[in-house]
């Protein structure tokens, strides 16, 4: 699981559904209690911007005419649960080693990251 951080519109659709799954999987353990401690460790999520992130990727997912039926609860502990954070050079640099189509729209489509 990772929160990418990256504008949406640079993602492919598999990072951008796939993304928007993770945002999800990220609440579940929250509310479950498990630790998150390897990702906050390595940067990969930034708790309190959860449901900001969910939400842009939702919209993104909308203007692209996918369709989006998990809707994000409002959750008092995102404005508590403030840990982690995230390296969004790192992240756009693996994106682009792990995915040409991602790679293709950053290069391909200079702008906001």
């Amino acid at each position: 699981m990772r929160m990418w951080g990256v504008n949406p519109e640079k993602l492919c659709n598999q990072h951008l559904l796939g993304e928007h799954l993770e945002m999800h999987m990220f609440v579940g353990c929250i509310k479950k209690g498990i630790s998150l401690k390897g990702y906050y460790d390595n940067k990969l999520v930034c708790t309190n911007l959860i449901k900001k992130r969910h939400d842009d990727l939702m919209n993104e997912m909308i203007s692209r005419g996918m369709k989006h039926n998990t809707p994000m609860e409002e959750i008092n502990f995102f404005k508590d649960y403030k840990q982690g954070s995230i390296d969004l050079e790192l992240n756009i640099n693996e994106l682009m080693r792990r995915c040409p189509k991602c790679k293709e729209r950053f290069v391909n489509e200079p702008g906001k990251k």
